[in-house]
């Protein structure tokens, strides 16, 4: 409706500057045709002047003639001829001068005028484009005014179609529980599959939805909000029946937290918390029936009835979704305890082994030099001896024999090893 009232403006603006264009153009036509009447009727009343006074010369030739008539015969007989032409010589000097003026008059006239009938074409040129433009944008905006209405009518068909669905109970029960998924699948929850759909209670009762929450323990929810009076609120021709509409909402939104209250579904579930929450499936069910009933928030919350929109519920699974992430590190940091407990006592294992090594490495050094010892005082002392005698072969030479000095490294071993040892939990 907006787009068909901004083309409407659009028209209606641009016939305005049409029109007012046209009206500057009519104006600038009348003053040329003004102008080019007013110099048509001064050329008019000139060549009226100068007829005037070749019919004077006329006149005045016929005066003359009749004078030299009245003359005598004879004395007119003489000199008519010259008179007369006389007469015709002056005459057809006056006649050429007056020719002469007549058109440089004329002249001067036109070069007034056809700048004027220039002007005057161009004006009709400008004018029949104008028209000619204004007639196309008329029909592209006609044509796009189809459109808008063509779109509007396909658009209202199918919001009559939609109302006329969502007035089934089981489309409408259907439709809350897709919004429902929707916004399960954007807080994150759809894919660790903590949530339930048409879970029956013990007694037969049945919520939408079961969020399994950290802990151990379930979150209902419902997504049967009555929104036919709110469709009926939308399809009202007139601001009675709509507001009437919309109190019937709000009162039935009333009336479902009421059952919802009675059915008490945080007893049917374990380690449920003492509350369910009532989803609605969009921002203006919730305003709707908050603006008809301002008390609907604390008359649900006294009975254990949480109100919750698209926004809101998408922020409490979120918070859930973030509690499962805390839950889930804490699963990991106990499992990486006990590897470290286990990694510990293996260690622990192998260092025994490890100080058993070096107290045998020990021995045998011990061992070594005593050998060592024993065999440089009692032997290698006498049979050097065959050296003095020059008995040994020669180049040869009895090798020094040392005792090792150093010892093996003793290993330092944490106190407590053995199999009971653990590292310190870290839950």
């Amino acid at each position: 409706m907006e787009y068909v009232i901004v083309g409407v403006l659009g028209l209606a603006l641009g016939l305005l500057l049409l029109l007012w264009q046209r009206g500057r153009w009519l104006a600038e036509n009348a003053r040329l045709t003004q102008q080019v009447a007013g110099l048509s009727a001064q050329l008019e009343q000139e060549t009226h002047q100068a007829e005037a006074k070749q019919a004077l010369l006329r006149e005045a030739e016929q005066h003359l003639a009749d004078a030299f008539n009245a003359l005598s015969a004879q004395a007119l007989a003489r000199n008519n001829q010259a008179f007369l032409d006389l007469a015709r010589q002056n005459l057809a000097v006056f006649q050429e001068a007056a020719r002469g003026d007549l058109a440089a008059r004329q002249q001067a006239v036109e070069s007034l005028v056809k700048p004027l009938a220039e002007e005057l074409a161009k004006l009709a040129g400008q004018t029949q484009s104008l028209e000619k433009a204004r007639a196309e944008s008329h029909g592209q905006l006609s044509e796009q005014l189809k459109g808008l209405l063509s779109a509007q009518q396909d658009l209202r068909g199918e919001t009559g179609r939609l109302v006329n669905a969502l007035r089934r109970p089981e489309v409408r029960g259907r439709w809350g529980e897709v919004q429902l998924k929707r916004v399960v699948e954007m807080a994150g929850m759809l894919d660790r599959c903590d949530f339930y759909e048409q879970e029956v209670a013990a007694d037969g009762k049945r919520p939408d939805m079961l969020v399994r929450l950290p802990g151990g323990k379930t979150l209902v929810l419902d997504s049967k909000a009555p929104v036919a009076a709110f469709l009926e609120a939308a399809e009202a021709l007139d601001d009675g029946a709509r507001g009437r509409a919309l109190e019937r909402f709000a009162q039935h939104v009333r009336t479902h937290i009421q059952q919802l209250s009675q059915k008490a579904y945080w007893e049917q579930f374990e380690d449920a918390p003492e509350f369910v929450v009532m989803f609605l499936p969009g921002e203006s069910f919730f305003s709707a029936a908050l603006q008809q009933d301002p008390a609907l928030i604390e008359y649900a919350s006294e009975r254990k009835v949480i109100l919750a929109t698209p926004t809101t519920l998408l922020a409490l699974l979120k918070a859930v979704y973030y509690g499962w992430r805390q839950e889930s590190l804490a699963d990991n940091a106990r499992q990486v305890s006990e590897l470290g407990a286990q990694l510990y006592e293996r260690l622990a294992k192998l260092g025994e082994h490890w100080a058993s090594v070096g107290k045998n490495l020990g021995q045998a050094v011990k061992a070594y030099n005593e050998a060592t010892g024993s065999l440089e005082s009692r032997v290698m002392v006498s049979a050097r001896k065959f050296e003095e005698l020059h008995v040994a072969p020669e180049g040869k030479k009895l090798p020094e024999l040392n005792p090792v000095e150093q010892a093996p490294r003793a290993l330092q071993l944490v106190e407590g090893q053995g199999s009971d040892t653990r590292f310190p939990s870290l839950s």
